[in-house]
């Protein structure tokens, strides 16, 4: 790949075979990523019933006055929760402040269906999406299948969402690589195609130390790129949240976590203690290092997010009157 003459993440004019819909007046996530001061972002993903409705708008409710920089919503495999997705992320754009950005993925999909969905959230004002290829429905790890008239990579679905609209385009990265990714360099190369089909900044899987995400940020500066690379943070809570790192990140438990919070697994109360002061001290680092976002994995749930961002000194500075 030649790196020398065009800086990755320049966006090229491309010809496509469908007509481009007009976007007018939402704010890009770009626009948001404030050059002078740390900012953080929110991940929802769609209720499935009533209860889950309001619990997701009281944590809306309550990290809305400390302005994350956005606020994502998850879909479901194979668009398992398209509707849903639409629909909620349309509420966020007409009925709070916040700056939504919708996820979408590849798998189980036309690009028929694919260019449909993308025309619904274009509909509702969304003009942020998530772009990825989306693991197979039943099991992340299993074989992944192409529907017969849809996309194989994930650099693909970025084109066709670049080609329909002006619309801010994330992608997903992997500190560690993708599981099914040969090394990290060839997981690296992967990220560079979806950065060079148009992709405007990049959020990754999450983590529990620092070190994989920063190897990662000097892989993409070695190579030219400045596409701004947010790192993905679940609090810690639960032995439950523990264990699912790995499952997630690919990436196991660190030792040092591992002593640290253990002793505390048959106490609930003081786990959850023990968590978000891990998951402080590692947002901490990242913000040392230079990081000037931070994504939060939510849960639909906003009391230890709002906590960690009030620690953090992450909140929009409030305006005095006089």
């Amino acid at each position: 790949m030649e790196h020398a003459t065009e800086r990755i993440g320049a966006v090229r004019a491309r010809r496509v075979g469908v007509e481009r819909l007009t976007i007018v007046g939402p704010v890009k996530v770009t626009d948001r990523l404030d050059p002078d001061r740390p900012v953080f972002s929110v991940e929802f993903f769609p209720p499935g019933d009533e209860a889950g409705e309001a619990e997701l708008w009281r944590a809306i409710r309550r990290l809305e006055p400390l302005d994350p920089a956005f606020v994502s919503v998850t879909y479901g495999a194979g668009g398992s929760s398209r509707d849903r997705t639409i629909r909620t992320t349309g509420r966020i754009a007409t009925e709070t402040t916040l700056v939504p950005m919708a996820h979408l993925t590849a798998v189980s999909h036309s690009v028929a269906e694919l260019r449909h969905v993308i025309g619904a959230y274009a509909a509702a004002g969304i003009r942020n999406i998530l772009a990825v290829r989306g693991d197979p429905p039943g099991d992340p790890l299993g074989e992944w299948v192409a529907h017969p008239e849809g996309l194989t990579y994930a650099d693909e679905l970025v084109r066709l969402v670049r080609g329909l609209g002006d619309f801010c385009v994330g992608v997903a990265a992997f500190p560690y690589g993708h599981p099914r990714s040969a090394d990290t360099e060839a997981d690296t190369q992967r990220l560079l195609a979806k950065i060079r089909a148009g992709a405007d900044f990049a959020i990754t899987q999450l983590f529990l130390e620092p070190g994989g995400f920063l190897r990662l940020r000097d892989r993409l500066a070695a190579k030219g790129c400045d596409v701004p690379l947010l790192p993905g943070i679940m609090p810690v809570l639960s032995v439950r949240t523990l264990r699912r790192g790995p499952e997630l990140s690919g990436a196991a438990v660190p030792p040092g976590v591992l002593e640290r919070l253990e002793p505390f697994a048959d106490d609930p109360v003081a786990f959850r203690a023990a968590g978000l002061d891990v998951t402080e001290e590692l947002c901490a680092r990242l913000l040392a290092e230079g990081v000037r976002g931070l994504h939060f994995y939510t849960l639909n749930r906003s009391t230890a997010t709002a906590e960690l961002v009030q620690r953090l000194g992450l909140a929009a500075p409030v305006a005095v009157a006089g």
